[in-house]
């Protein structure tokens, strides 16, 4: 099955960044598979998924650092009530394809806003939102959309020195991701391995970039962390030193980001946090809120009750 996917990966541009065979080979290791479904010679639709044990269950999720998952289905024309048919036959039979599980939970693209198949099959949703600057064609438009407040913090930088570099210093972008936590009492979530693992697969592909915002004294101010394919730029990482976290560095370091978005592929998505405080800074770059949805079945009624209650 992986590598009839490795092979519809490499021969379909269509399939998004975070389901291609190569991302989760960088996150998953051994620990994915993927459900097909072939008609007339081809592949029709694929749902490549994670298998974790927890407490002796098996859960169907997604890797870590891999904001949208779930069904992708190869497009076709035709009139939408015969589309919206064969979506529902297809990802009823991609749920047909899953192994036995406890536990399904993965989120999905925005791209995929049609989960009644699912529904009809027991699985509950959850909807969630990001913001996505959806046109970098204009870059004028796209500054102009950004609150005062964004655009004073640039400014502010910039007067005060920081410039943007694009690097390939990972280890002081980790060391500025690690900052972030430090400061709220946490550990890093995740393993510098799985970073790197990451790091070393995009960036043999040229589907990364890593932005450090530094001053003329030489300290990194703050930091981030950009993937692409051809439909979106997606902000995977940041980090900050919170002693210079009032130096506007940030959102000169993502200005940045968006700028050089703006040369390789259509939009900007800022994979949205749901935590207030962060929600109210991406919302400041003047992007749309677009949702998406996080699916979940569990195979008993107290493996359903104890997921609600954590949700």
């Amino acid at each position: 099955m992986k590598d009839v996917y490795r092979k519809l990966c490499s021969d379909n541009d269509h399939i998004p960044l975070f389901q291609q065979a190569w991302w989760l080979d960088a996150t998953a290791g051994d620990h994915w598979s993927v459900a097909l479904v072939e008609k007339g010679g081809k592949i029709q639709a694929a749902m490549p998924y994670m298998i974790k044990k927890r407490f002796g269950l098996t859960v169907i999720t997604q890797p870590p650092l891999t904001q949208y998952l779930g069904p992708w289905i190869l497009p076709a024309q035709s009139k939408r009530a015969k589309q919206l048919s064969r979506e529902k036959d297809l990802m009823q039979a991609l749920v047909d394809q899953l192994p036995q599980y406890h536990i399904y939970r993965q989120t999905w693209s925005p791209d995929y806003q049609n989960w009644m198949p699912f529904y009809w099959r027991g699985f509950a949703q959850t909807t969630r939102y990001s913001y996505r600057i959806e046109n970098l064609s204009n870059l004028d438009e796209v500054w102009g959309g950004f609150q005062a407040g964004i655009r004073s913090d640039i400014r502010k930088a910039q007067k005060q020195g920081v410039v943007v570099e694009r690097s390939a210093d990972l280890s002081t972008f980790l060391s500025l991701n690690e900052m972030v936590f430090k400061r709220q009492g946490r550990a890093a979530p995740h393993p510098e391995s799985l970073v790197k693992n990451i790091d070393e697969a995009a960036a043999s592909r040229n589907q990364r970039a890593i932005f450090i915002a530094a001053d003329e004294e030489g300290r990194s101010h703050a930091a981030v962390y950009l993937v692409w394919d051809q439909h979106s730029a997606y902000y995977l990482m940041g980090g900050g030193d919170p002693e210079l976290r009032n130096s506007g560095a940030t959102s000169l370091c993502l200005w940045e980001a968006i700028q050089f978005a703006a040369t390789v592929t259509r939009s900007f998505d800022f994979e949205g946090s749901m935590i207030e405080p962060v929600e109210r800074f991406f919302r400041a770059f003047g992007g749309e809120p677009v949702p998406f949805y996080s699916l979940s079945r569990a195979h008993n009624r107290w493996l359903n009750l104890a997921m609600s209650i954590r949700s």
